[in-house]
């Protein structure tokens, strides 16, 4: 992974084979973000994606391999517990132009992966919802 830092964003390139979601997080931790934006784009070969299925609060997910074009990945940086907490969703295309979706557990560089994150000054933390059964936004 390199970077750039321009005011309070950063400009992010991974590397293959690099995961996703664990090398954002250590990357915020590394540079103290607690608040922000990701977006970003690029081609991974596997991909870990998942869905809440709020009628029965579980939770799914499905491994996808092959070939993928990240056409979307938006999420928000927070935290929990007093560490960085990654909420991340992820659109992916593959040779058919078919597309895939859902909230991002894991996914591996391929060829490349360029990223934009936007630091926010401050901090929100999360916390469980018992109601809901998702870590929601606190701010009490």
């Amino acid at each position: 992974m390199e970077f750039r830092k321009f005011g309070n964003k950063y400009v992010v390139r991974m590397d293959r084979p690099e995961e996703v979601v664990s090398t954002l997080k250590q990357f915020c931790q590394a540079q103290g973000i607690t608040l922000g934006w990701i977006m970003g784009i690029g081609a991974v070969n596997k991909v870990k994606v998942g869905l809440f299925e709020t009628a029965n609060r579980e939770y799914h997910s499905s491994i996808l391999e092959g070939d993928f074009e990240i056409t979307s990945l938006l999420g928000n940086i927070s935290t929990m517990n007093g560490e960085v907490y990654l909420h991340l969703h992820i659109n992916l295309a593959d040779k058919k132009h078919q597309t895939y979706g859902g909230h991002l557990n894991e996914a591996y560089i391929s060829a490349t992966g360029e990223f934009l994150i936007e630091v926010i000054d401050g901090n929100v933390e999360r916390e469980f919802s018992e109601e809901v059964g998702l870590n929601l936004y606190k701010f009490r």
